[in-house]
């Protein structure tokens, strides 16, 4: 199955939905937002990852910022904030290179990665999936680059990894086309989250009223 391009879904929204699906579907269905420090620090630290005139050589190295990935399989389409290309036989060719480059996709991530979640690595290996489709290749690892510590970590695309992206955004899919809006699951995460005013976890989990006023008239 190909999805058309009028259905594509953004990239970023597979972190938020992994994080939590009612967010997901806030943002992306209802088009809710609410900014707070985290959020605004994270829109600084990703201002030179997609500025896409910044091209960057090294020896056997090629950075490329802000580049755009999609994929007619999974339906999305959204930006890279770093890919790098080193050179390697087992790589793809570029147009106006020499020699064949393998693709390494790099997130930028505001965190210290030491709470680091999965929702995180599903947005990476998503980007990856999408290089793969586009470029006609395998990638066998990605990086997250965490701000604060300035420091790597590596993310092995495992099998499972990639069948769980499929998997949640057949789901995203789903509840997109539906206009569907989850409800809410508290946990301790709600109370850092952007669109906790917006959400109100506490009073969605309410008795409804109809049970409320049955419960009453006994």
């Amino acid at each position: 199955m190909e999805y058309r391009e009028e259905d594509y879904l953004q990239i970023s929204g597979i972190q938020h939905f992994g994080f939590c699906r009612r967010r997901w579907a806030l943002i992306y269905i209802e088009q809710q937002w609410q900014e707070n420090v985290k959020t605004t620090l994270g829109h600084i630290v990703h201002e030179n990852c997609h500025d896409d005139t910044i091209k960057e050589k090294r020896n056997d190295l090629i950075i490329s910022r802000g580049l755009r990935v999609s994929s007619r399989e999974l339906g999305v389409a959204g930006q890279c904030d770093v890919v790098e290309f080193r050179k390697s036989m087992d790589g793809v060719t570029l147009q106006g290179r020499e020699g064949r480059w393998q693709p390494r996709p790099v997130e930028y991530k505001l965190g210290s990665g030491k709470k680091s979640t999965e929702a995180d690595s599903l947005q990476l290996c998503c980007q990856a999936m999408c290089l793969e489709e586009m470029l006609g290749c395998y990638i066998l690892e990605a990086d997250i680059f965490y701000y604060e510590p300035h420091r790597r970590e590596r993310v092995v695309l495992t099998g499972e990894l990639r069948e769980k992206v499929k998997t949640l955004l057949a789901e995203m899919h789903g509840y997109y086309s539906r206009g569907y809006t989850p409800l809410v699951k508290p946990k301790p995460a709600c109370k850092s989250c952007s669109l906790v005013d917006i959400c109100k976890p506490k009073l969605i989990t309410r008795h409804q009223v109809a049970k409320y006023y049955d419960e009453y008239m006994k």
